[in-house]
């Protein structure tokens, strides 16, 4: 983030008044004005940086630190997800898998399947990616059973969130787990225990709530072209070929996950040459390429696919996904000026003062602050630096009640996404949903989540402290 100077200082509480006047604005631009959502969030964001106090020749710098950190996470992912999903799905690949589970789980079943496989898919993979590359199961799945594309894509959605809030080696719990000196390796085993029961309480159990009374169609993003320009490309490839370049991807990165423990423990060098190459394959970006390069060769230069052919329909991907990816990187432009603006680090030290429970008040500001400023990981390391004075040290909490704090801010830190969330416009564009829509299915799903998180990391703290 660049270093800025603020023209004037506010006090918390006018802060907090500017954070929600500007969301305010922002909801009525788009809902009520139908304002293109990028440009509204762009409009916005310049508006709460002047009234925050950001001075005009610090302006662009922040808007771009925002958007720019935002897309150098979210644009080689969705891209190169798009890809995949676009060869799955016109060579037949995400017609084979679907057919597969649906055999295996019974069509009743098929939102248990899908999110299950995404609890699995979610374990290394990051939030973003993992639900790019699952969005053409999804969409076959919805398009052959018929209903709500929420009855199928919630428990995807939420297996993947479950996973990269609360379970290691994802940023957030690893960030707190260091800044708190939890055990990494106990987070990783209560963190599961509690993603676990809350994807099922508010990913699956919820999706199929909210499936039946909100319709929402499977969208267009990955459907056949009108006049099956690329018929020729479909050839039905083996299930064990889709489970290939399905798996490929958790395989690297797990490799890279491994070798990261691996090099933590001083079982390797991790600064060998060979260790740091092995790693690079791993990383999320690198494995999704690879992933990508062996699609093209398995579903089209092997079957004697043309080379132009191949390279119109990745080409054929991306068009669908611009708009996504803007509008993402957008509210992260809106949360980066949020953030560079002060709002939640003045919030979250006044909430710090209150004098409640440590493993109450990390969740409140958690949640607080991710609702303040929209980024998930900011208002997760930000809770555990306030709460670190209090926990580091402290003789009167053992190893499972540090974790059971560490997994308390988690759920805090995934309460509320809304328009300040880059998050939520992925989701939103994915899904083919409105804003309105998406506040009162993907924001509401995220509220039950972090509170059942919570409720869950409150009872094993509770139950820790018995013993």
């Amino acid at each position: 983030m660049t270093e800025i100077e603020l023209n004037w200082t506010l006090s918390a509480p006018a802060l907090l008044g500017i954070a929600a006047a500007a969301i305010a604005v922002l909801l009525i631009l788009i809902i009520r004005f139908r304002l293109h959502a990028f440009i509204a969030l762009v409009v916005v964001s310049v508006l709460t940086a002047l009234a925050a106090g950001i001075s005009p020749g610090d302006l662009v710098p922040v808007m771009y630190d925002g958007f720019g950190s935002t897309l150098a996470s979210v644009a080689l992912l969705v891209g190169l997800g798009a890809m995949l999903g676009r060869m799955l799905e016109l060579s037949g690949g995400a017609q084979v898998l679907t057919d597969a589970l649906i055999r295996a789980f019974g069509e009743k079943r098929a939102p248990l399947a899908l999110g299950l496989t995404s609890l699995l898919f979610g374990f290394p993979i990051f939030f973003d990616a993992g639900l790019v590359v699952m969005l053409p199961i999804i969409f076959t799945v919805a398009k052959r059973l018929g209903g709500s594309l929420l009855l199928y894509a919630m428990p995807s959605a939420i297996a993947f969130s479950a996973m990269h809030i609360f379970v290691p080696p994802h940023p957030g719990p690893v960030a707190a787990s260091g800044l708190l000196g939890a055990n990494v390796g106990l987070v990783l085993i209560c963190g599961l225990i509690i993603a676990v029961p809350t994807w099922y309480l508010c990913g699956y159990l919820f999706g199929l709530f909210i499936g039946k009374r909100v319709n929402v169609p499977v969208p267009s993003l990955l459907a056949h072209d009108p006049a099956e320009e690329f018929a020729d490309f479909r050839s039905s490839p083996k299930l064990s070929t889709v489970l290939v370049l399905l798996a490929l991807p958790l395989v690297l990165i797990f490799l890279n996950t491994g070798l990261n423990f691996a090099g933590e423990a001083g079982w390797v060098d991790a600064e060998s040459t060979l260790i740091t190459s092995l790693r690079m394959l791993g990383e999320t970006p690198i494995a999704l390429l690879i992933t990508v390069l062996a699609a093209m060769w398995l579903l089209g230069w092997r079957k004697k696919k043309g080379s132009s052919m191949v390279e119109n329909i990745v080409d054929s991907a991306l068009g669908p996904v611009c708009s996504i990816i803007l509008i993402t990187g957008a509210g992260g432009m809106f949360g980066g000026v949020l953030r560079a603006s002060g709002i939640g680090d003045s919030i979250a030290d006044s909430l710090a003062t209150l004098g409640l429970p440590v493993i109450v008040a990390g969740f409140v500001i958690a949640a607080i602050v991710r609702i303040v400023q929209g980024s998930a990981t900011v208002a997760l390391t930000t809770a555990a630096a306030l709460m670190q004075p209090v926990v580091v040290g402290n003789p009167d909490f053992s190893s499972l009640q540090v974790v059971a704090i560490v997994l308390s801010l988690a759920a805090g830190s995934v309460v509320a996404s809304h328009v300040n969330d880059s998050g939520f416009w992925l989701v939103s564009r994915f899904f083919g949903m409105d804003t309105k829509t998406t506040l009162k299915t993907w924001t509401v799903a995220q509220t039950i989540q972090g509170l059942v998180g919570f409720a869950l990391s409150l009872a094993l703290y509770g139950v820790v402290s018995a013993f």
